[in-house]
């Protein structure tokens, strides 16, 4: 535990369920932004860097805070993310450059305009089920099924190996429960490598039209990437794609619940779709924080860092700074401007970033041409990790509009 009682221990999964957090982070904003977490039993010390100007100095400089070594809390703690330096995320320049600048490829303007009609689709079929069901666990029944279901569209799983997909990309960033153990996210990390392995050797054979095919028959640098760094980066955009929009769709809903109002602004046309999906992103800020390795000795907020140093960026706390946003502490769908974190910023800005508003905003479209009122029947299920802030389950009753308002006319 940390020496000062006082403060939590970020490295304990626990510490992100209490109901006090937002009050534990304006502290060390206002006192001890950038913060020196003592070692735990879960390994060394590391820095915590709660402010938005902090958080954007560590994410524009890759120079002196590298991914390579690890980019989440239990990978460092741990002494390093074993896939450093062959997957995007956890790669520095030039290496970093080269492997983004290929993956680009498979985000065209094209390729997405057709990915992002068949998020619309899928969204309003999800969400028309549940309203014709009256109740529902809208983060099992919906939330789930739109992400996964997208970027393994986009990779080319087959429809038939989505739903343990999901499971696995769940249990290996988070926990459902308390219990469950580091050896289980371990297992599922293995097992989604495993079953991109299978995929990729069929695609080497018979390359389809999907993003699988083109990491194996693609070069960076001249060379073609190894069967490992195709497995590790079809494992990384699963992780990528998943988790911030099906944390989010699922906090906005519960956010409409709780600021009604809000609800009403969009319906009433007060607020646009646009705006919304912003503010979502910003005040449930699914992945929580960023890891960084200080590359040399530096100076961050005054404090003298080490090179060798583990150094955590908490975008929960940036994306509540006072110093840059307009009353932090109020949900406001027609918030602008919001410049949040909830993507990251800099070099390695979440490629997935397009597809993960696309599919708030479909969601979002979807309930408002369908829904008139957002009911609560049971409490919320946090998941348990010290990455990753969102629920599990979430029951509602989803009272329909007389008359369902086209979907186009929503999004605007």
């Amino acid at each position: 535990m940390p020496a000062d009682p006082s403060e939590p221990n970020l490295a304990d999964p626990a510490t992100f369920v209490r109901p006090d957090m937002d009050r534990v982070w304006r502290r060390l904003r206002t006192h001890t932004p950038v913060y020196r977490h003592p070692a735990t039993e879960l390994g060394p010390a590391f820095w915590v860097l709660t402010r938005y100007a902090d958080a954007l100095t560590v994410y524009k400089d890759p120079a002196r805070f590298g991914s390579a070594r690890g980019n989440m809390l239990t990978s460092l703690l741990a002494g390093g993310d074993p896939a450093g330096g062959r997957l995007l995320a956890v790669s520095d320049p030039p290496r970093h450059t080269a492997l983004r600048t290929m993956l680009l490829k498979a985000f065209s303007p094209r390729l997405m305009r057709r990915v992002a009609e068949g998020v619309r689709v899928r969204a309003d079929a999800l969400v028309e089920r549940a309203v014709a069901a009256g109740e529902c666990d809208f983060a099992r029944e919906v939330s789930e099924i739109v992400p996964i279901a997208t970027i393994c569209d986009l990779l080319g799983v087959p429809e038939s190996d989505q739903a343990a997909m999901l499971a696995l990309s769940k249990r290996a960033l988070s926990a459902d429960r308390p219990g469950d153990t580091a050896r289980d996210m371990r297992m599922a990390r293995n097992e989604i490598l495993l079953r991109f392995s299978d995929l990729a050797r069929a695609r080497r054979v018979r390359p389809e039209d999907d993003v699988i095919s083109l990491l194996v028959h693609a070069t960076v640098d001249g060379a073609p990437l190894t069967e490992e760094e195709v497995v590790l980066n079809c494992y990384g955009l699963v992780l990528a794609g998943d988790e911030t929009g099906r944390l989010a769709m699922t906090g906005a809903v519960l956010d409409f619940v709780r600021h009604p109002d809000q609800w009403r602004a969009l319906k009433e046309g007060r607020a646009g779709v646009e705006s919304a999906v912003d503010e979502i992103l910003r005040w449930n800020s699914p992945a929580m924080h960023i890891g960084r390795t200080a590359r040399r000795d530096t100076e961050i907020g005054g404090e003298r860092i080490a090179e060798g140093d583990l150094v955590t960026v908490w975008n929960v706390s940036a994306n509540r700074d006072e110093r840059v946003f307009d009353r932090p502490e109020v949900f406001d769908v027609a918030r602008t401007p919001n410049r949040h974190l909830a993507f990251g910023h800099g070099p390695h800005f979440c490629l997935g970033a397009f597809l993960g508003r696309a599919e708030i905003a479909a969601v979002l479209a979807a309930l408002l041409a369908r829904v008139e009122v957002i009911e609560q029947l049971g409490e919320p299920v946090p998941l348990y990790s010290t990455f990753l802030r969102g629920y599990t389950s979430l029951p509602v009753r989803l009272t329909p509009v007389r008359r369902p308002v086209p979907i186009e006319r929503s999004m605007r």
